[in-house]
């Protein structure tokens, strides 16, 4: 193992922590206050926002839509630059906090923001960002990545920059309560293939990392077991912290990760707009099925550790059995997709120079044509 971790994102968890932000956001910050579609006006949670936000002076920002658009980002961008914005609080889930990602380091760019996205530029400087997390998924309240996507051209590209990582996370779960069992699963979904990408790879003699993602793996199990009590504040609180540490960077440190899940489902996103979860949940199970002759080890000891169960094959039936006991279909058919699929990700990937991925970068096209016919069973 050889590598750096660094992770400067401080984390306020638990109820009543909203009031915390003002221990991070200078008093004389002029703060633009991000969210969606306005679920927060329902939970309570606009109103913790708005009262721990007296005595600053603030502008509203809403709209952010499920995977956020540099069109919808880029308005918010001009209001930024127009209003002298210096400090960006984002209330939401991920797609929220990933829009809010672009908008900080947009902010202070010259150039169209998209370079970052396309790999063309990097950023040097970003504007301070602070997130209230409303939806546990996604881990992007701390972590330096964010995935944004084009209307136009129908892409969904990402970036990384250590300049976008969130100043402060406030993670309280009782804001879930509003949560409905679509929005539950797909973030129960996420993390769990968070997990597994980078822990189904190679076999490697790390413990911790190893023990650590089983531990995760495990407790996303257990949850989805216990799918009766998602109402519960204790279920709630579990699945925040899970999320969290799935993706907040140390699980993947020093360990092969693999993505190609993600870069396959993200061309289904962009061209369906099917739910990020439900993409993941499609790809997986074949994706573990068409490379299983790399997999099989670590899914004989994700069987072991995770399932109880010994056998490798049967491992994947246990992984799209959990998602199925969500309410979460695993069959592209299930999703009113057409019969251009095939070809519209993989001439999307082709585009993306995504032409061999995976933790051996031999998950090729023609294995990607061959993990979506298997998706449309």
């Amino acid at each position: 193992m050889t590598y750096t971790y660094h992770n400067p994102t401080v984390i306020e968890f638990g109820k009543n922590k909203i009031e915390s932000i003002t221990n991070y956001i200078p008093k004389d910050s002029k703060v633009l206050f991000v969210f969606g579609g306005g679920s927060i006006k329902k939970n309570g949670v606009y109103e913790q926002v708005i009262k721990a936000l007296e005595g600053y002076d603030f502008l509203e920002f809403s709209g952010v839509e499920p995977n956020p658009t540099v069109e919808t980002m880029n308005k918010a961008v001009k209001l930024v630059k127009e209003e002298n914005i210096d400090f960006v609080l984002a209330v939401g889930g991920g797609s929220v906090v990933d829009g809010c990602k672009y908008l900080v380091a947009a902010a202070l760019y010259e150039g169209d923001a998209w370079d970052f996205l396309d790999g063309s530029a990097q950023p040097k400087e970003a504007l301070p960002l602070g997130v209230v997390l409303t939806l546990p998924a996604t881990g992007s309240e701390s972590n330096s990545g964010t995935v944004v996507s084009r209307k136009e051209t129908n892409e969904k590209r990402y970036f990384f920059s250590p300049f976008i990582f969130p100043k402060f996370a406030v993670l309280d779960p009782s804001v879930m309560s509003s949560l409905d069992d679509r929005q539950l699963a797909n973030g129960l979904v996420d993390a769990f293939v968070h997990t597994c990408e980078q822990y189904i790879t190679c076999p490697n003699d790390s413990l911790l990392h190893d023990g650590y993602s089983e531990t995760i793996l495990k407790g996303l199990v257990s949850l989805a077991k216990d799918w009766d009590k998602r109402d519960t504040y204790n279920w709630q609180e579990n699945l925040m912290l899970l999320a969290n540490q799935a993706l907040n960077g140390f699980i993947g440190s020093g360990v092969a990760q693999d993505w190609a899940t993600h870069m396959i489902g993200h061309e289904l996103t962009a061209f369906y707009g099917l739910d990020h979860g439900r993409s993941l949940a499609v790809v997986q199970p074949q994706l573990l099925r068409v490379m299983f002759e790399d997999k099989k080890e670590k899914l004989l000891q994700m069987g072991q550790k995770v399932f109880n169960i010994n056998d490798a094959q049967e491992t994947i039936e246990k992984i799209e059995e959990l998602y199925h006991s969500l309410g979460v279909s695993t069959n592209l058919n299930d999703y009113g997709i057409d019969n251009k699929v095939v070809s519209n990700v993989t001439s999307a990937l082709e585009k993306h120079g995504m032409t061999a991925i995976g933790e051996n970068q031999n998950i090729t096209l023609d294995k990607v044509e061959e993990i979506l016919n298997l998706a449309a069973k």
